[in-house]
This record gives C-alpha cells, structure tokens and sequence, in this order.
C-alpha cells in the first residue's frame, strides 16, 4: 500500500508540473524553467576538447587519461559542463520530481546535436535498476532520449539495453578505478533488434565515462557497430 500511494503522489507530482506556471531553476523567474538571463550564463564546453571523452584539452588532441584508457565507447559528449544553473536544473530533473523539465533540456541537447553532429540512429538511454525506478518514479535519462527522439525524428529504444545488477550510485564513488570497478558487469543487451545500429547514449550526467563505456561494451557484444555517448553536462 505504501508503494502505491508513493506512485500516486509521484504521479501527482508529474501532472502538477504541466499545470502550474514555470519559473527559472537558476533566479527563481516566473515564465519558463530557464530564462533568456540563465540560458545566456549557461557553462558552455567548447573547443578544443579531447575526442573521446569530450574534456577540454588545450591542443584537441587525446588526453593522458583517454591514451591510457581502452574505451568501447568511440566517444562522449556534452554541451555543457556540470556547474551552476545546468547543475539546479539536474538536480531538479533527477531528485525533485520536476519531470517537464526534460523538455527544455532535451532542446539544449537538440541544438548541440545540430551543431555537433553524431553518428546514431536510435537514441539509448542509460537505463535505472527497477529497484531504483520504482524508487524514483521515472528514469531521467529516458525522458531526455523521448523527448530528444520525438524533437530530431529519432526512435527510442528502451528494451534493449537494461541494468541487471544493483550497485552503489556513481556519485558516491570516490576515484576514477572505483567508477570502473562499480559498473562491471552491470548492464546487459536483451534480443537482436539493435543488432547493426549504430547507438547514441543519452544520460543526464558524464563524469569519469565509466557508465556509459560499460553500456557500449555490452552494446558491442550484442553487434552495436558504433556507440556514441550524448549528456547534457560533463563533470570537470
């Protein structure tokens, strides 16, 4: 019963915020979740950055980390890094319930597709463990890819790739090998329809990549040809 009344008032939650009037996560400004003001203020990744894990490097060439790293993933990337307003926004997304949020953000995603390019035809969010997704509600990721999908004409896969194993969040990991370590064999591909895709990643947060590498292992296993990673911010 509890679980239930916890769904309803999620649910509850969701409705409310296509009802009610919009207002700024960065200064609090009725009108929109970000205001022309906070959207200007945006911290922007821009070029030169690394070509695979998508920080910034002075020289555009790989980074120390990335020579050192044997990545399934052919690349990660970000328009924005994850501090200030787009930080309010997350964690709005991801802990508050503030699910209409996605749509705006997706737009943001949307642009910096359309200026930066990615090889893909089916977006793949980053799946929840259903313990977790009971907990939450909603998969923030998804709704990124959904809302991504329906703006750039993309289909959605959600059934192909899912998260068998329950592990400690990322956040609370305290190094680059931890990251790694806590992921490993985690997520597993289920049936052939992806089979010859070729993949674009969708989460709301990069941080050492170790996450969505492990998702294109599993995706190359499975006969993925190629495994882009999109975030909306990436951890400096």
């Amino acid at each position: 019963m509890v679980g239930v009344l916890a769904r309803l008032t999620k649910l509850r939650g969701a409705a409310l915020n296509l009802l009610l009037p919009q207002f700024c996560v960065g200064c609090g400004k009725e009108g929109a979740f970000l205001c022309n003001s906070c959207l200007q203020s945006l911290p922007r990744l821009e070029p030169p950055i690394c070509p695979r894990c998508g920080r910034p490097q002075s020289d555009g060439e790989l980074c120390r980390n990335c020579h050192e790293w044997q990545a399934d993933i052919d690349g990660i990337r970000a328009p924005f890094r994850f501090d200030g307003v787009i930080r309010s926004a997350v964690h709005q997304l991801k802990y508050r319930n503030l699910r209409a949020i996605a749509r705006t953000l997706s737009q943001l995603m949307s642009e910096y597709l359309g200026n930066n390019p990615l090889s893909g035809e089916v977006l793949v969010p980053v799946p929840l463990h259903n313990k977790r997704l009971r907990e939450r509600g909603y998969n923030q990721s998804a709704l990124l890819a959904k809302e991504l999908g329906a703006l750039m004409n993309f289909p959605v896969d959600e059934m192909s790739l899912v998260r068998e194993k329950f592990v400690l969040p990322q956040a609370r990991t305290t190094s680059v090998e931890e990251r790694h370590a806590n992921v490993v064999g985690v997520f597993a591909c289920r049936g052939s329809g992806i089979r010859g895709k070729r993949v674009l990643l969708i989460d709301d947060v990069a941080t050492s990549g170790a996450t969505m590498n492990a998702c294109a292992s599993v995706l190359k296993l499975a006969g993925v040809v190629a495994v882009w990673g999109l975030a909306l911010a990436r951890e400096i």
